[in-house]
């Protein structure tokens, strides 16, 4: 899928963070910020700024659909680092996961190449990546589950799909990273994996699924980011995912934070059942938008090990441990005076 692998030098020129009101965005234009880079951010007139408070960046409003305000957004910019995602996997309608996810992706891209952008940094998910039942995921397997594919999994799937072959069809200088589940501190609206460790230590949750995810620390994804810009091949996709552990461990990091007892844990098979069971009597009633699903409780297992040795040997990428993230993240919200 390669289609070239010229590195770039950083320069003087704005770089544009699409999504900087989100997790993943805010961070990367965090640190770009922090590097000394000109960051100009695209945000609706309704996201909240609350993620870039205190940064120096220039905001640029507009819209992913609207194409206009997307070229008007990347005049003069070298690098595009784009993380605009419709996370809401639980709409009964999944229209806007579709457009916001895809058509919001195509507009960005045309965009990219009529404003000549250098490097267009595009944050994907692990979700895009196929199952391997003999050991550690790579970025060689195929797609393999499409049969158990969610919406929004499709709708991430095909995201990647077009930004790869722009690359090789249109030239379009594109890079993927397929991240993992994110957890850190900054975490303003809070994420849900990230705002439920909190609640885990805490002590507002009582009962948890006894499962296990591939993690990164949200620093580490914008540290990703910025060594793709420069490092990465055009036309490749980057597994950023650190330790993969399961939900004892991870919980038994975050109560030790705060002192408070671990929940309890029930098997997934009985999860999976149970949310399966509620999720079509929901649908018998005509509930919608309905977030606990036996397809939400399949994609909280479905993931394993993920081999992130390409990111480390083609990017310089280097994580850190998963106990300091969530000392981090723990520290961060206690701070808050939501806490």
């Amino acid at each position: 899928m390669t289609t070239g692998s010229a590195r770039i030098e950083r320069d003087d020129r704005p770089v544009l963070v699409a999504g900087a009101s989100g997790f993943v965005g805010s961070h990367i234009a965090r640190l770009l910020v922090e590097r000394g880079r000109k960051v100009r951010v695209l945000l609706r007139k309704t996201s909240s700024v609350a993620a870039l408070e205190g940064l120096t960046v220039d905001i640029v409003h507009g819209d992913v659909l609207d194409p206009a305000s997307l070229r008007s957004a990347m005049q003069g910019c070298a690098t595009v680092f784009y993380s605009v995602v419709d996370p809401r996997f639980w709409l009964t309608d999944q229209t806007p996961i579709f457009r916001n996810n895809v058509e919001g992706l195509v507009n960005a891209m045309e965009a990219a190449l009529a404003c000549d952008v250098e490097r267009f940094v595009f944050t994907s998910s692990m979700g895009t990546l196929g199952l391997n039942p003999d050991g550690p995921v790579t970025e060689e397997i195929a797609f393999n589950w499409i049969d158990r594919a969610t919406p929004y999994i499709k709708a991430r799937l095909e995201a990647e799909n077009r930004l790869l072959a722009y690359c090789k069809s249109k030239g379009l200088p594109g890079i993927a990273l397929c991240v993992a589940n994110t957890y850190g501190p900054q975490d303003f609206q809070p994420t849900p994996h990230n705002g439920g460790l909190w609640d885990v230590a805490c002590g507002k949750v009582r009962v948890a699924i006894d499962v296990s995810q591939p993690t990164v620390d949200i620093r580490d994804v914008a540290e990703a980011a910025l060594l793709a810009e420069v490092h990465g091949r055009v036309g490749e996709r980057y597994i950023i995912a650190n330790e993969f552990v399961s939900n004892r461990v991870m919980f038994g990091m975050a109560v030790a934070c705060t002192g408070r007892p671990l929940p309890r844990f029930v098997p997934y098979k009985l999860a999976y059942r149970i949310a399966a069971i509620a999720g079509a009597i929901g649908k018998f009633l005509g509930v919608r938008d309905q977030v606990v699903t036996g397809d939400a409780i399949f994609l909280a297992n479905v993931f394993r090990e993920m081999d992130s040795t390409k990111a480390r040997k083609e990017l310089g990428w280097q994580p850190r441990p998963l106990s300091r993230t969530v000392a981090d993240a723990i520290a961060w919200f206690a701070q808050r005076p939501m806490a």
